[in-house]
C-alpha cells in the first residue's frame, strides 16, 4: 500500500480524513519540522501544508525525496527541489485534492518503474552491468573512507553453452534463474548481486575479507554442483558447476584504486579459475603469473 505523509505545524491535518475517504493508500499527519525524517519513512508522496512563510522555509533547507503537494494561500516563487511538485491553493476542493493526489502517484509509480527497468536484469530481477560500476564505486568509497574490507566474486557458469545448444535458450533461462535464486538465499541484505554477461554474475561484498569472500564462494560452488537441474525429457539431473574468481581491497598495490581494478582483477582470477580446469575458486592476491 503506498503511504502518504502530510507535514503541517500542527501535527494533524483536514486533509488526512478527506483523503483517506475509499483511498487504497494510507495518511499520516506529522509536524512539519519533523520532514528530515521523510526520506527514512520512504514515503510514496509528501503533502506540505501551511503559510508560505513557513514551507518557503522549509523547502530552503530541505530536498523533498519524493513526490510534493504544496497547500498554501499562494503559489510561491522559489526552486522547489523535490522529484515532482504540484501547488493547490487554500481553499481545497475535495475534487481538485484527490485528482492532484492520484496524478502525483502515478508520477512516482512511473519513476519507479523506470528506476526498476534501468538498473535491474529483466530474467534474474538482479542489478544489471550498467547499474554495477556506480554500487561498486560507492562500496569503495565507503571501504576506504572507514578502512573496511570489500570483496567482489565473479562467478561463471561452466559450460553454460552446452545448455543451451542441447535443452534450448529456454532452459539456460531456467538454470540461470536457479542460480540466481541460490546467490539471493546466500547473500546478506547489504551484498550487491548483479548478472554481469550471459551466464555470469558478479557479487559485491561490503566488509568482507577475501579470506571469508573464499568461503562464502565456496559454499555457493558447492549449493550449484548439487543442485537439481532437471531439463524436460531428462531422467536424471544435468551436472552444473561454476568457476569464480575473488579480488579484495585493499589491494596488494596501493595503484589504481578504481572500482575497474577490482573487476579487472577478479576477470584474471575467474580466467585462471578456467585454466586450472573449472569448478573451482580462485583468489587474485594467491595467483602466480600464468596469465
Amino acid at each position: 500500500m503506498k503511504n502518504i505523509i502530510i507535514y503541517n505545524p500542527e501535527g494533524k491535518s483536514k486533509l488526512e480524513s478527506l483523503l483517506l475517504k475509499g483511498a487504497d493508500y494510507s495518511v499520516i499527519a506529522k509536524k512539519i519540522e519533523e520532514i528530515k525524517l521523510a526520506e527514512s519513512l520512504n514515503p510514496d508522496m509528501i503533502i506540505l501544508e501551511g503559510k508560505p512563510e513557513v514551507i518557503e522555509d522549509v523547502l530552503v533547507r530541505n530536498k523533498v525525496s519524493a513526490p510534493l503537494l504544496i497547500v498554501s494561500d499562494k503559489i510561491l516563487d522559489i526552486r522547489v527541489r523535490a522529484d515532482a511538485f504540484d501547488y493547490i491553493i487554500q481553499p481545497v476542493d475535495n475534487t481538485e485534492l484527490q485528482i492532484r493526489v492520484k496524478n502525483m502517484l502515478k508520477i512516482k509509480e512511473l519513476k519507479d518503474t523506470i528506476k526498476t527497468v534501468s538498473t535491474t536484469d529483466e530474467l534474474t530481477g538482479l542489478y544489471n552491468r550498467s547499474c554495477l560500476h556506480q554500487r561498486l564505486e560507492e562500496e569503495l568509497s565507503r571501504a576506504k573512507r572507514y578502512n573496511l574490507p570489500l570483496s567482489t566474486i565473479l562467478l561463471d557458469i561452466d559450460f553454460f553453452k552446452v545448455v543451451n545448444d542441447i535443452y534450448g535458450y529456454a532452459w539456460g533461462d531456467v538454470l540461470l534463474k536457479q542460480i540466481t535464486e541460490i546467490l539471493k538465499r546466500r547473500a546478506r541484505k547489504e551484498d550487491v548481486l548483479t548478472r554481469y554477461g550471459d551466464e555470469e554474475f558478479i557479487m559485491v561484498l561490503p566488509n568482507t575479507t577475501e579470506e571469508n569472500a573464499y568461503i562464502f564462494a565456496e559454499r555457493i560452488r558447492k549449493d550449484i554442483e548439487e543442485m537439481e537441474f532437471i531439463p524436460e525429457g531428462e531422467e536424471e539431473k544435468h551436472p552444473v558447476t561454476v568457476s569464480s574468481g575473488i579480488s579484495s581491497y585493499p589491494f596488494l598495490s596501493a595503484i589504481d584504486e578504481t572500482a575497474d581494478t577490482i573487476i579487472r582483477y577478479s576477470e584474471h582470477a575467474l580466467y585462471a579459475a578456467k585454466k586450472r580446469g573449472k569448478n573451482q575458486v580462485v583468489l587474485f592476491s594467491q595467483m602466480n603469473l600464468e596469465i
